[in-house]
């Protein structure tokens, strides 16, 4: 069975990285150019923070999310979104990922706060082997040769 992979985006406080990687499963971040610039081979999901110094008018969403997200094969082949948030934004918290949910009509998997608890770790890890299951079985099957 195929593992969906996470793409992510993690600033220099690497709290989203550090989630990322406790998940035990492939997972790409789009700080680093060559992920942020390749195009995806099936079904994968985003992981993003939201970000949100207090004026109204600043985007939520990491530029190199956006730019992941402009080529029409990654949009398309994106299955979910998981948020990384911060309750202190308040109204803000969690807005990149519910935007992007929004306007790509994918569900929202998960959201957490900062670097996630140990149950949003193992909350994650059920989620994502359940689509991983729910992926398996809408495959065709392959033909034989």
């Amino acid at each position: 069975m195929r593992e969906t992979p996470i793409y992510y985006y993690s600033s220099s406080s690497g709290l989203v990285r550090t989630f990322a990687e406790h998940l035990q499963r492939p997972v790409f971040n789009l700080a680093e150019r060559e992920v942020r610039t390749s195009e995806v081979d099936g079904p994968w999901v985003l992981l993003t923070p939201s970000y949100k110094s207090g004026n109204a008018t600043n985007d939520t969403i990491p530029e190199a999310v956006k730019r992941f997200l402009r080529k029409p094969a990654n949009r398309r082949a994106m299955v979910g979104v998981m948020g990384s948030g911060n309750r202190n934004f308040g109204r803000y918290y969690q807005q990149a990922a519910r935007d992007i949910a929004r306007a790509s009509g994918r569900p929202i998997l998960l959201e957490f706060e900062l670097s996630g608890t140990p149950w949003d770790v193992a909350e994650c890890r059920r989620i994502m082997a359940d689509l991983d299951a729910a992926l398996d079985r809408s495959e065709p099957p392959s033909e034989a040769v």
